[in-house]
């Protein structure tokens, strides 16, 4: 009876060892967290690069006076298109006309002279001398009011080339000169336009490395078209081109300039517009993880991978850009290899974890699919 007892005391006790064991595993497995993965992948991407950029007329002609006076009347109106010759502004010109009239009186005369000695000299009764000397008398009056003729025309102020009138720094009633510093307008042509930009040394190398060509002019032929963001945040619908760049470092501001142009054919753009210059750079088959994947630890990137033993080991990745959710690696990992896709700032080396793939587009879905 009594052997009987102690095998039952020694059954009883091996249940409850054996359940103890079992919970403690199960325990453990709820302890281990359960984290999204993904696998490193390769992918063609676009970044672009932003430069902030003013706008001209591709013919950026300032009208000035060419002579003084003041002026009559305003033609035109700030923003309106004009052609080459219009007159944009009258000046008060009675002065000048008043001397224009003096030298025609001046050529009159002179030309009388010269025919009433014409007769005196074919009969001898005067010398040649005086008749050629009548004649350089009267072609000096000719060029003087030539000369007095022209800078009453030029009383009228006009365009110097097709385009669109721009602000209007003087009015009617204003002085103006040839001395002036300030022009009275300019006429830009803007069926085409110029976008100025520029680029740090650094940056300017870079692109001219990963541009194809043997020189210069055969790297800006390649040179991809770029994207015009308007002030307000809209993209312009026409790609540009560049077409220049200035190939000299600027030792004041260490930048190197760059001017490209765009087709304007509804005039949206204007003199003096601001916006940003997008330029596109290209990653064929590039390593990428998400962007949520890494960590920063003084300066440098790191992503958790997960070993086969299923535990997490941080790794330093070297990385070449970011385009939008995702960093573009250029060291550091393996294509296929699995990391840690969301949650790492929980995670610490040698952690056990259980992974739980998902694909990497849908990393972004992670706060309302894992909580």
């Amino acid at each position: 009876m009594k052997t009987k007892t102690l095998l039952n005391i020694l059954t009883a006790a091996l249940i409850v060892l054996a359940c103890g064991n079992e919970n403690t595993q199960q325990g453990q497995q709820q302890r281990t967290p359960v984290l999204p993965t993904v696998k490193v992948e390769n992918r063609t991407l676009t970044s672009y690069r932003s430069y902030p950029t003013s706008i001209e007329g591709v013919i950026n002609n300032q009208v000035r006076a060419r002579v003084s006076g003041y002026i009559q009347d305003v033609l035109v109106d700030e923003g309106q298109e004009v052609k080459k010759g219009q007159a944009l502004f009258r000046l008060e010109t009675q002065t000048l006309n008043q001397d224009a009239e003096a030298a025609q009186a001046a050529v009159n005369a002179a030309q009388v002279e010269v025919d009433k000695l014409k007769p005196l000299v074919e009969k001898g009764i005067i010398s040649e001398v005086q008749l050629e000397t009548a004649k350089a008398n009267l072609a000096q009056a000719k060029s003087r009011y030539n000369s007095t003729n022209a800078n009453a025309g030029y009383g009228t102020i006009r365009s110097p080339v097709n385009g669109v009138v721009g602000s209007i720094r003087f009015r009617r009633g204003s002085l103006v000169s040839p001395s002036d510093q300030q022009a009275i307008t300019t006429v830009a042509d803007i069926s085409e336009v110029y976008a100025y930009f520029s680029m740090n040394e650094k940056e300017y190398l870079n692109f001219l490395e990963t541009t194809k060509g043997e020189s210069l002019s055969g790297r800006i032929e390649n040179f991809p078209e770029v994207i015009l963001v308007l002030a307000n945040g809209s993209e312009y619908p026409i790609k540009g081109k560049i077409e220049t760049v200035s190939g000299q470092v600027n030792t004041s501001t260490g930048t190197v300039s760059f001017r490209a142009k765009f087709d304007n054919p509804n005039h949206l753009l204007t003199n003096g517009n601001s916006g940003t210059i997008k330029i596109p750079v290209t990653y064929e088959n590039a390593m990428v993880v998400p962007a949520m994947s890494t960590f920063e630890q003084q300066g440098d990137k790191f992503v958790f991978k997960v070993t086969e033993e299923g535990k997490t080991r941080s790794a330093k990745i070297t990385v070449q850009d970011e385009v939008k959710d995702l960093v573009v690696v250029s060291g550091g990992l393996n294509t296929g290899e699995e990391i840690i896709a969301k949650g790492v700032a929980k995670v610490r080396n040698d952690m056990p974890v259980q992974a739980r793939p998902v694909p990497m587009d849908s990393v972004a879905t992670f706060d309302t699919v894992f909580k």
